[in-house]
């Protein structure tokens, strides 16, 4: 059962007033727009990074936006996957750093495979990162790919909450869980085990992906019940429950019909939200709101 909007005090999608902040590449199955994350700019205003896939360049581009009012994006550099030597690129993470210098987390998609790898880039403003180099700080291996990064940086600690698929069975490796990771530099990584994984029987049976977690330990995923839900998850509710990054569940079912959710508190109170919305001929487009 879902649960209503708001019930939990969280600021869920659809509760506040949605703006289209970019709209779907074309109509249709696979033109999407989403997989944000964005983060304050001490500057004013905000850092969005997104995904731009089209169906017959899949996965085509991480674009980064400067926005004034976190509605309006203006894009101020584009990343294509062939810079990467990738097939598909998905979810980013900017960050920046405590040093003042902004990162760029890229996943990327290699070439004839199921497996991910996760490069990050770094530059003294976002419009640098267009052109900044690439290194590899999450490679995966042979039987984990590994993407859609959530990197937090709290009281001068990194903590990365990183969606891993499992590569051990053929036309199986949609099935994901989130692993937590830490660090002192953002660059190299500790790993600490599974953080997030489904309920065998529940909505999220067939995986679990972290996709925002706030300071005070609450979060969200996207979970799954099936492998035909693929690329159709919905968002839930979970909460911290230690030092080592592990996340349970909340309540018994989705909160909203969106992935991809970033939460953002913002200084004055409140939040922003940014995610990826479905549309009725299978087209995704980029939403956001203001949330209490």
């Amino acid at each position: 059962m879902t649960q209503p909007a708001g019930a939990t005090g969280f600021p869920i999608p659809g509760t506040g007033r949605v703006i289209v902040a970019v709209p779907a590449p074309g109509p249709g199955e696979g033109r999407w727009v989403g997989a944000p994350s964005a983060a304050v700019d001490p500057d004013g205003g905000f850092v969005v990074a997104y995904r731009v896939r089209l169906v017959d360049q899949r996965g085509a581009a991480t674009v980064v936006a400067r926005s004034a009012d976190g509605e309006r994006l203006t894009t101020v550099a584009t990343l294509d996957k062939g810079r990467f030597g990738a097939m598909s690129m998905e979810r980013p993470a900017v960050v920046r750093t405590p040093e003042g210098t902004w990162r760029l987390y890229v996943c990327c998609a290699t070439p004839q495979s199921k497996h991910w790898w996760i490069d990050v880039l770094e530059a003294d403003d976002p419009e640098g990162l267009g052109d900044a180099e690439a290194r590899t700080v999450f490679p995966g291996d042979e039987l984990t790919g590994v993407k859609d990064p959530v990197i937090r940086v709290w009281e001068g600690r990194w903590h990365a909450w990183i969606c891993c698929h499992p590569l051990d069975e053929v036309d199986e490796e949609d099935r994901m869980t989130t692993a937590y990771a830490t660090s002192t530099d953002g660059l190299d990584w500790v790993w600490h085990g599974t953080s997030l994984a489904g309920r065998p029987g529940a909505w999220d049976a067939r995986g679990a992906r972290v996709t925002a977690v706030l300071a005070d330990g609450r979060a969200t995923y996207d979970g799954r019940a099936t492998k035909e839900e693929n690329f159709s998850e919905r968002t839930g509710l979970a909460r911290r429950t230690g030092p080592d990054g592990t996340l349970v569940p909340e309540g018994d079912g989705p909160v909203a019909d969106v992935r991809y959710l970033d939460v953002v508190p913002l200084p004055e109170g409140g939040y922003r939200l940014w995610y990826e919305a479905p549309l009725p001929d299978g087209s995704h487009e980029l939403r956001t709101e203001l949330a209490g």
